[in-house]
């Protein structure tokens, strides 16, 4: 009898166990990689804001927002990079190793920006300075997606609830951006504008040692993933980069499509109206900042609902009608803007980061599938980062030059239609993988 009851209590003990280990993942994976977004998207903001007075003074005002959005470039350069090592060394020692590493990597980095000398002080050691810390954020942020993505689809190899788990990863990028143009935000509304561009501006900067702190004592108490220990006599001996370039072309091919559309809708959607708003409108660069902090509302808000609706309806047709609809909104979006009212800019925003949450949200579960387990964050890395130096790292400079040469919008609009329907093609060509077992990934 005593040991009927022992065993009841292991059974009802089971599932709460797990369901435990589930929400400490999540959590970790959401708040770590929160951080890191956040400490990304600073960066984009200063870019377009305070960078080309301080860093780049000596050049003409456009050239020095090219050089600024340049050097926010440099970081989507390096993410292939961090994809590669830190994919290696995930696929070869565990998931888990590689969050601790990235996280640590991407606070310091961004606290150090914080205390950089300008131009005036120091003169061009100012901007290569900046530089260098801009890369040591690009190598942290291209390995910490991958691991971050991989943990929580682990942790439902069946693949009844990976869309949902996947959407966690995924609203780190909205939530980040709303904590970081929130914080710009809040500097600007608190101080003049001599004082933002004397010390105002490495305000944010300075405060994501005390966020990242919570975030490295968050992933301490994490587990590896079960996926991996089970399969851990398929990562000896083995070269992940090699197998995945060799083996893999395929699903790299379509994981770099399905992605590379929505890096360059988020950039048009959002952090191109710091530029466009108040430098070609005339309008104040609080309009801009609120469009983009509704952006990010928007994200926080459809990006589980397009998770949800991937373990429902797949993730092709959820990536399609984020591809699809991008490509449409994009000729809508320029004309609101054009139309220099706060309210039409926010809302042109809104929609677009809705649509870009169709684009964005399917990914944390669906690149993961595209691969086996033993090089499954290297491939999904890899596919994800590469997009990003053709899309988001070139992006500002594409829009800019644009505008630019032809004194319109309406190139700025083919150009993101163009790369959305590259979306819905990728996701045509691809099989779909809501629903299979993990262990029959990248077959």
């Amino acid at each position: 009898m005593q040991a009927t009851l022992n065993l009841d209590a292991d059974a009802g003990a089971a599932p709460k166990t797990e369901a435990s280990s589930t929400r400490r993942v999540a959590a970790a994976s959401l708040a770590g990689t929160t951080l890191e977004f956040y400490d990304h998207f600073i960066y984009g903001s200063a870019a377009a804001l305070v960078f080309p007075k301080l860093f780049f003074p000596q050049s003409e005002p456009l050239v020095a927002t090219l050089l600024s959005f340049a050097s926010y470039g440099v970081a989507f350069a390096a993410r292939p990079l961090g994809a590669a090592v830190f994919g290696h060394f995930g696929d070869k020692l565990g998931r888990k190793s590689i969050l601790f590493i990235t996280l640590l990597m991407m606070g310091l980095a961004t606290f150090l920006i914080g205390c950089l000398p300008t131009f005036g002080q120091v003169g061009m050691l100012a901007p290569v300075l900046l530089v260098v810390l801009r890369i040591v954020q690009g190598l942290a942020l291209g390995g910490e997606w991958g691991g971050a993505a991989i943990m929580v689809n682990e942790l439902d190899p069946g693949g009844k609830r990976r869309g949902l788990l996947g959407a966690v990863v995924q609203i780190a990028a909205p939530i980040g951006l709303l904590l970081a143009n929130g914080a710009f935000a809040l500097v600007t509304w608190s101080v003049s504008e001599e004082a933002f561009l004397s010390w105002g501006w490495r305000v944010p900067f300075l405060m994501s040692a005390i966020l990242v702190g919570v975030g490295l004592y968050i992933r301490l108490n994490v587990q590896e993933s079960a996926v991996f220990e089970k399969d851990a006599a398929a990562h000896e001996g083995h070269a992940p980069i090699v197998e995945v370039l060799r083996d893999y072309k395929p699903q790299l091919a379509i994981a770099f499509f399905a992605r590379l559309g929505g890096d360059i809708a988020f950039y048009v959607f959002t952090l191109f109206l710091l530029y466009y708003v108040p430098t070609k409108l005339g309008l104040p660069r609080s309009v801009a900042l609120n469009a983009v902090l509704m952006g990010a509302v928007a994200q926080m808000l459809f990006i589980p609902v397009a998770g949800w609706l991937c373990d429902r309806i797949g993730r092709r047709p959820v990536l399609m009608i984020g591809g699809i609809g991008g490509a449409l909104w994009a000729f809508v979006f320029m004309q609101m803007v054009q139309t220099a009212s706060p309210a039409a800019i926010m809302g042109a925003s809104f929609v677009g980061m809705v649509l870009v949450s169709f684009m964005f949200s399917p990914l944390a579960s669906f690149l993961p599938e595209l691969f086996a387990t033993r090089v499954r964050v290297t491939g999904a890395s890899l596919g994800f980062q590469f997009a990003g130096v053709f899309g988001g790292a070139l992006a500002p400079l594409i829009a800019t030059g644009l505008i630019a040469r032809f004194d319109s919008v309406t190139p700025v609009a083919i150009y993101l239609a163009i790369v959305c329907l590259l979306i819905a093609v990728a996701a045509y060509a691809a099989r779909e993988t809501a629903h299979i077992d993990l262990k029959d990934a990248g077959h």
